[in-house]
């Protein structure tokens, strides 16, 4: 054979072998092709041992691929508010790193305090911005826990008491957040209402209360936000751990609402290898040796997911389809996110980021009494400005637990004031102070409480404004995860402090920091209080901003303010239905959950739910249906006017609430349906319009489990707040 012809025989075959090459390439890496094509082409290609091996971590905060075909493994990250430092491989210290520091988005509470989704979806897209950037394929948050106690820990991480609220709320963050090819975890599924005896509690609940109450969040978060993944709790549910929970992940999660994501435990929420295989657990993430209990470093291999679960799979005591179908939920889940080519690049700590975070501080502060007028402050008319509060210079970012950040920059509402008003005029006053930070444990105030007082009392007694910045932070029995806060008052000494600093100066301006909410025994002498929640990174200046008036304040609470703790229905029967005995807890105010409690029971609150001021005020209009008579699967179209009366342009959440007067079961006083931000010039009025759905009227029937929407009188009603009916209108269903 000639040089030639060897040379050009070499070139065909090297180009069959290409083609051939072509024509064989695995569908499974091909993005071009649908998902669930790839997955089937991957299954069909692994191994019994790949496919378990799937199911486990590998890591603190990774699980294992398919380093043989080329898959991935998944990178999961903390948390709802921002993407949590670097942790090292198998503990849990902090690795240290240089270029791990984010954007401190403000605490979901804040988020929900805004009443506007178009906040959510901005929050949404940022923070998985930043997630992507990091290389990060699940976010593990956000949290639509249900407010049912001020006492939770974990409170600030949730979407307040309401589940409807919650629900519209929570579905453009995950769309955000998913935007990116990241994807959210939703958490904590489900009735992880407390963090006291977390890991055991045993929640005794009627379906009606599941259905009406916890679940409505994670089904909006399920079938209409279309999450990619849920995190399981670590408490049980009558009788079963939430992690392998025949009802609320088999029958409820993947079978009524058609959930096609993964089912990730809380780290350590498995305890049984049969139980969570077959209950619906897909991924086991944890701590040592089980998942749970804390004996050896590096075993992941004796998870319950792993060795465990391969010997049981060997043997037929549990089928092969039953891991075919996790490892094809683990796929997909790897296609959408660490395989998806077609995400974008995100950014981390960006200025476009602390806007965002900025914005929705702003919306999100809530004016609950302004009756002296102080706000906002003219700084021209004092020549000195006490500003007294521990909270007004500490880092409140530290701390809470799994929500912990390591921010690029975080504002101090001092220093933001400072920057306001000036040096000259600014003058500070710790007041009262609080341990360091600390997970497990509660640490004592290295201060000199009656010396830090004196000094406070002082200075407000010689100033012309005192603006007081307290609350809550994110010490163990504080807002933070791992235990529940042990009093309603306001802790390190603040009440007292806060009644001297009234005898002391009339003008105080009282700014509260929290996720919760807290007795008020000083309330009646205030004239001006601002809840603030935890900011975030631009935290002070969007104190500032409004104490300035440079923002006028929009936000809403998310949640009821009670004068007192037996106010609340979770405590008002006693120790069995908050905080339970330790082994069991029985929800016994059931669907009576929140501002539900309130109204129907006759109670008075401190604050209403829905309930904030403004600069400007509001004139609402008659509410008004567009018919009279509606069917099931119809859509109730509402509207009234709505006018800015005051002077300055601003937003007021208008909300929809629903009734009826006459039905075989028990309902609710009233219940939010609708609601809707408005933004308004100063004089400016504007016909606002809003849809309730007829099925949206019906009730959970436990006696056929069931939804029924019995025919009759329904009653909407147009409304600020909880307690504030504008005007109502009646309907009829049929």
């Amino acid at each position: 054979m000639t040089k030639f012809k060897t040379i050009l025989l070499c070139l065909v075959v090297g180009i069959a072998i290409q083609v051939s090459s072509q024509s064989k390439k695995p569908v499974y890496t091909d993005n071009s092709q649908p998902i669930e094509k790839r997955v089937e082409d991957a299954l069909s290609r692994m191994t019994l041992e790949e496919k378990v091996k799937l199911c486990t971590a590998q890591s603190k905060f990774s699980t294992h691929g398919v380093p043989r075909l080329g898959i991935p493994e998944l990178w999961m990250s903390d948390g709802p508010h921002g993407v949590r430092m670097e942790i090292l491989w198998d503990s849990w210290d902090h690795a240290n790193w240089t270029n791990d520091s984010c954007t401190a988005f403000p605490a979901l509470t804040c988020l929900a305090a805004t009443w506007d989704p178009a906040m959510s979806h901005l929050y949404g897209n940022a923070v998985g911005e930043e997630a992507r950037y990091r290389r990060k394929d699940v976010l593990l948050g956000p949290g639509v826990n249900i407010y049912r106690s001020p006492l939770n820990g974990r409170n600030f991480e949730y979407l307040g008491e309401d589940p409807y609220l919650a629900g519209r709320m929570v579905i453009p963050y995950i769309q955000g957040v998913q935007e990116n090819g990241v994807s959210a975890c939703v958490k904590h599924f489900a009735l992880n209402n407390q963090e006291r005896w977390r890991d055991r509690i045993d929640v005794q609940i009627s379906d009606r209360a599941l259905y009406e109450i916890y679940l409505p969040a994670f089904k909006a978060a399920v079938t209409e936000a279309k999450v990619w993944s849920i995190m399981g709790s670590y408490n049980k549910i009558r009788g079963q751990y939430a992690c392998e929970n025949e009802l609320t992940l088999n029958k409820i999660l993947k079978g009524e609402w058609k959930f096609d994501g993964c089912v990730i435990t809380d780290w350590g929420g498995a305890h049984n290898t049969k139980e969570a295989a077959l209950n619906g657990l897909d991924i086991e993430m944890g701590t040592w040796t089980n998942g749970f209990t804390f004996s050896k470093s590096n075993a992941y291999e004796s998870y319950f997911l792993a060795n465990p679960y391969l010997k049981m799979l060997k043997s037929g005591e549990i089928p092969v389809s039953n891991v075919d179908e996790k490892a094809a939920r683990i796929l997909r889940l790897i296609f959408r996110t660490a395989m998806n080519v077609n995400k974008p690049y995100g950014s981390l700590a960006s200025e476009e980021h602390h806007m965002v975070g900025r914005t929705v501080a702003e919306q999100g502060i809530v004016l609950l009494k302004n009756t002296a007028n102080l706000l906002p402050i003219d700084a021209s008319k004092y020549k000195t400005i006490a500003v007294i509060g521990e909270n007004a210079n500490r880092r409140l970012t530290e701390g809470g637990g799994s929500s912990e950040l390591k921010p690029k920059r975080e504002v101090s509402a001092l220093q933001a004031l400072t920057e306001k008003f000036g040096d000259n005029k600014i003058k500070y006053a710790m007041g009262y102070g609080s341990g360091a930070v600390s997970y497990d444990m509660v640490n004592k105030s290295p201060y000199d409480e009656a010396a830090l007082r004196k000094e406070a009392v002082e200075l407000a007694s010689k100033s012309d404004i005192v603006i007081f910045v307290g609350g809550l932070n994110k010490n163990t029995q504080q807002d933070s995860e791992g235990d529940d806060r042990r009093s309603y008052g306001l802790p390190f000494g603040q009440n007292e402090l806060i009644a001297e600093l009234q005898k002391a100066n009339k003008n105080i301006v009282l700014v509260m920091l929290s996720g919760n909410g807290y007795e008020m025994p000083w309330l009646k002498q205030a004239t001006t209080l601002v809840q603030g929640w935890y900011g975030g990174s631009e935290a002070g200046h969007a104190i500032a901003n409004v104490i300035a008036g440079e923002v006028n304040p929009s936000g809403k609470l998310p949640f009821t303010f009670a004068a007192k703790l037996n106010d609340y229905g979770a405590h008002s029967f006693g120790a069995i239905a908050f905080p339970g005995d330790s082994i069991k807890e029985e929800y016994k105010e059931d669907i009576l959950v929140g501002y539900r409690w309130f109204d129907t029971k006759k109670i008075k609150p401190l604050f209403p739910f829905g309930f904030g001021l403004s600069y400007t005020t509001f004139e609402y209009g008659k509410i008004a249906a567009d018919k009279k008579q509606y069917a099931a699967g119809e859509t109730i179209k509402l509207s009234f006017t709505l006018k800015n009366t005051g002077k300055v342009d601003g937003a007021e959440a208008v909300q929809v609430y629903a009734s009826q007067p006459k039905s075989s079961m028990v309902r609710p006083a009233k219940e939010l349906k609708a609601f809707k931000k408005v933004f308004l010039k100063a004089g400016e009025t504007q016909t606002v319009e809003l849809e309730v759905k007829a099925n949206d009227l019906a009730f959970y029937n436990d006696k056929n489990h069931s939804w029924s929407l019995e025919p009759g009188e329904f009653i909407l009603r147009n409304a600020s707040s909880s307690a504030d009916v504008k005007s109502s209108v009646s309907i009829q269903v049929k």
